[in-house]
């Protein structure tokens, strides 16, 4: 009971002192591959060799193909190695469960990369770890608990009391809904400091030609982690805001829940993704999910080319897009040069791009005040996000 001596506090007034006063920002960002790198030239030889399947017609001559013409990549990280597919032989076999196998190498292996994405955005933050307040880990390569949440919070040193949050299986779109809800977590929570880790390992989908879209999807994804660090009302000088998250958006587009499916079974993860479905189905639904996140913010009848772009990068999904909102050439630079450099990471590659972005626009001058972010996942889901670039970024 409140005191009768004490000045009556509203429910009201409680909730708006907790909320903070500016919005969201991305305060830093930090991330991390595997040591093993194969090229997409060298890669059909090592995925035949270590899956036996040499002898298997048109498997090489068609991940040749899907590797240097399709992907849009030149080379790919991988924490699955030759000698642990030697190890476990029942990951190429489609007939041997290997579930248990792929999740005990996984156990150790996700918490430890984004930890290596993680330690690098908190240095570059320059505030202690104790004030991380929030914690968000999002993966399609765990299925634990405790989970990689509560490993990471031990390899970094974070409190005991560290608010805790596990997304699982969002495909190319966990980047992007962990940004939204740590972009929630930091406005309603004042001083709020919130370590989104995003990290993503493809040996729990690693199998042999048992399949087209099987074929399909080793020659597209590879491994990496993203950090970021979100936190509202900055602490000059030491937090210096890269981009302030001004809005988000979902979008479900309704019965596309075929084109990318994931599920994990006795064999690893599993699914499949409907490239020529899903490609058009991006560059079609753009404009409408772009103009319904911007003209509520008053920037009606936008010239896409004044924006600046952090853009999933899925392939060919980038020049459909492109060509639907008539961008120059350049625009997309920092997608593609993340997806060439580093490969489709699913849900992480956002982060590298997001990272791409910022540096592309210190060093080499955007211009451009707006931007948006967008990533896409199953449901078929686009997630958006409208970023402004900071007051306190452009006079340093």
């Amino acid at each position: 009971m409140w005191s009768t001596s004490a000045v009556p506090v509203t429910v009201h007034e409680l909730r708006r002192a907790q909320r903070a006063d500016g919005p969201a920002a991305v305060l830093a960002i930090g991330t991390a591959n595997p040591a093993t790198c194969v090229t997409q030239a060298e890669y059909a030889d090592f995925y035949c060799r270590v899956t036996n399947s040499e002898h298997v017609a048109g498997i090489k001559d068609k991940l040749d193909t899907l590797c240097q013409s399709v992907s849009g990549s030149e080379k790919r990280f991988f924490h699955l190695t030759e000698e642990m597919i030697n190890a476990d032989p029942e990951f190429v076999d489609s007939a041997s469960p290997s579930l248990d196998a792929r999740l005990e190498i996984a156990a150790e292996a996700v918490p430890e990369l984004a930890a290596s994405a993680a330690a690098k955005a908190i240095d570059k933050w320059g505030r202690p770890v104790a004030d991380i307040t929030h914690l968000i880990v999002t993966t399609n390569s765990a299925a634990h608990a405790p989970s990689a949440d509560v490993r990471l919070t031990s390899l970094l040193g974070l409190r005991p009391t560290v608010r805790r949050t596990m997304i699982h299986l969002n495909g190319c779109s966990a980047g992007a809904a962990a940004l939204r809800l740590a972009k929630d977590l930091a406005e309603n929570n004042r001083g709020a400091r919130v370590l989104v880790a995003c990290v993503e390992l493809t040996l729990l989908s690693f199998r042999g030609p048992d399949c087209p879209h099987s074929v399909v999807c080793q020659a597209l994804f590879g491994d990496g982690a993203g950090a970021v660090i979100v936190g509202a009302d900055a602490m000059h000088p030491v937090e210096l805001p890269m981009f302030e998250m001004v809005s988000v958006s979902q979008t479900l587009i309704p019965g596309t829940e075929h084109v990318i499916t994931m599920q994990l079974t006795e064999h690893g993860l599993d699914g499949n993704i409907d490239t020529k479905e899903l490609v058009p189905l991006a560059a079609d639904n753009i404009k409408q999910c772009l103009s319904d996140a911007l003209e509520p913010l008053g920037l009606k009848d936008v010239d896409w080319n004044n924006l600046f772009w952090v853009v999933h990068p899925g392939g060919s999904i980038l020049d459909h897009i492109e060509r639907a909102l008539r961008l120059k050439q350049g625009k997309l630079a920092a997608s593609r040069r993340v997806l060439r450099e580093s490969g489709n990471m699913l849900g992480s590659t956002l982060m590298f791009v997001l990272d791409e972005e910022h540096r592309r626009m210190e060093e080499e001058g955007d211009g451009a005040d707006w931007g948006v972010m967008i990533g896409f996942g199953p449901g078929f889901t686009i997630e958006t996000m409208v970023l402004h670039s900071p007051e306190c970024r452009k006079k340093n």
